[in-house]
């Protein structure tokens, strides 16, 4: 008997979807490419030294990362629909594992480069994933609650991973830093065997390229996914504008001391969470997520005009700054849940590559968004920066209202929705 009961218990108890154990794993898998990021940060004139190249050249770390991350994302996004969201992510753990021991062990450039590009591979798998089985697992208000915990992680990611990294370099220098994203793949490698597999669904048969290239191709052939997509990468573009050209304005403009500026810059990233946090309780409450997007995207264009008014107006000054920031980004943490929601929602077949089409919009909004202020900030104001934000909460709004709002109400379900398993309220 007691064989036979102890054949009856599983092998590895189930983590489920409705479980605070799945939230962790969400959180986790979110985090990866974002740590990724600003994990290093401290440690870019060490490595510099270490690598016998000038600090300036440790700009090219952040670009080979970001590359690797964008072009993988649109090679996981339809593989995992055809494969499953598990052996995305498996596949992404281990290449980030890889890449992660190749930085630590690097001793040129070149190779040090070779490895971030490597990580940035790697953790585009547990970064597409995580969206997707968003989508596969919840529906409804669960879903819009679900996504937005997983954008909040992704921006309490950055108030922390700098602060890791500089403690890390303390305990054993920088190639130890590159030890965190390995224990977090590790992690997520051993809880994902205890989850089911997400996707449950059969494949038609045919190739694997031409099936990709079509299921792209119809993905931008919806003016829903593009209204969405777009208003999120938009969005996405006024938030990382604040975020290049407040460290801009702040620091060389305003004279404020690094310490200063991170107390302030902060403060920003609690605005998103807030906005984050302010949109799962108006999902709760059954507000819908047009009047969400509306409501953040109104404010956003009306913190960045106030900004612009007073770069025109003087001098800068750090309170209409800091209040821009503050706006912005709970303006994003309203926005982009519902936004991201809304592009993987309609394309229940193919929503690892919706994803994977939304995310790569939002880095290419973000890194021009970035380009355009550094390029144009003049020294001594807000301007570049205000402008930026502008253009860039005024195209969300231009996204929003020409492509999304009249495809819905021609059609509100273009995709058939598959049957799916649902969690319980978030």
């Amino acid at each position: 008997m007691g064989l036979i009961r102890a054949a009856a218990v599983p092998a590895h108890p189930r983590i489920r979807p409705g479980s605070a154990a799945f939230s962790a794993l969400l959180g986790l898998l979110a985090a990866l490419p974002t740590f990724g990021i600003d994990m290093i940060l401290p440690s870019l004139s060490d490595t510099a030294a270490a690598l016998n190249v000038p600090p300036s050249a440790m700009g090219a770390a952040m670009g080979a990362y970001l590359l690797g991350l964008g072009g993988a994302l649109l090679v996981y996004g339809p593989v995992s629909d055809r494969l499953g969201r598990k052996p995305a992510i498996a596949c992404g753990c281990l290449l980030l594992i890889g890449g992660s021991l190749g930085c630590a062990a690097a001793r040129t450039l070149p190779h040090f480069l070779l490895f971030r590009a490597l990580q940035g591979i790697g953790a585009a798998g547990p970064g597409m994933a995580v969206l997707a089985m968003v989508r596969d697992l919840f529906e409804g208000e669960a879903a819009r609650a679900r996504m937005s915990f997983v954008v909040l992680t992704i921006n309490v990611v950055p108030m922390i991973a700098p602060t890791v990294g500089a403690g890390l370099m303390d305990l054993g220098g920088w190639r130890l830093i590159h030890a965190a994203p390995i224990a977090a793949a590790v992690v997520a490698l051993a809880a994902i065997r205890h989850i089911d597999e997400p996707l449950r669904r059969v494949l038609a048969p045919g190739r694997a390229a031409t099936g990709i290239l079509r299921g792209y191709g119809r993905i931008l052939a919806s003016r829903v996914f593009l209204g969405y997509a777009l208003c999120n990468a938009a969005a996405a573009g006024a938030v990382f504008a604040y975020i290049t050209g407040s460290a801009l304005v702040f620091i060389d403009a305003l004279g404020f001391r690094p310490l200063t500026y991170g107390l302030v810059f902060g403060a920003s990233s609690l605005s998103v969470m807030g906005g984050a946090f302010l949109n799962g309780r108006l999902a709760a409450r059954s507000i819908g997520p047009s009047r969400v997007i509306g409501t953040g995207l109104a404010l956003a264009t009306a913190s960045a005009a106030l900004l612009l008014g007073a770069a025109l107006a003087g001098p800068p000054a750090a309170p209409p700054v800091i209040a821009a920031m503050v706006g912005v980004a709970l303006a994003f943490g309203l926005v982009s849940p519902n936004a991201m929601h809304g592009a993987t929602e309609l394309s229940p077949d193919a929503a690892g590559a919706a994803s994977a089409v939304a995310v790569f919009l939002q880095m290419g909004g973000a890194a021009l968004a970035s380009d355009l202020v550094a390029r144009f900030f003049d020294g001594r104001s807000a301007l570049s920066m205000a402008t930026v934000m502008l253009g860039c909460s005024l195209a969300a709004a231009a996204a929003q209202a020409g492509l999304t709002r009249p495809a819905d109400r021609r059609s509100p379900a273009p995709f058939p929705s598959p049957a799916r398993q649902h969690g319980e309220t978030a």
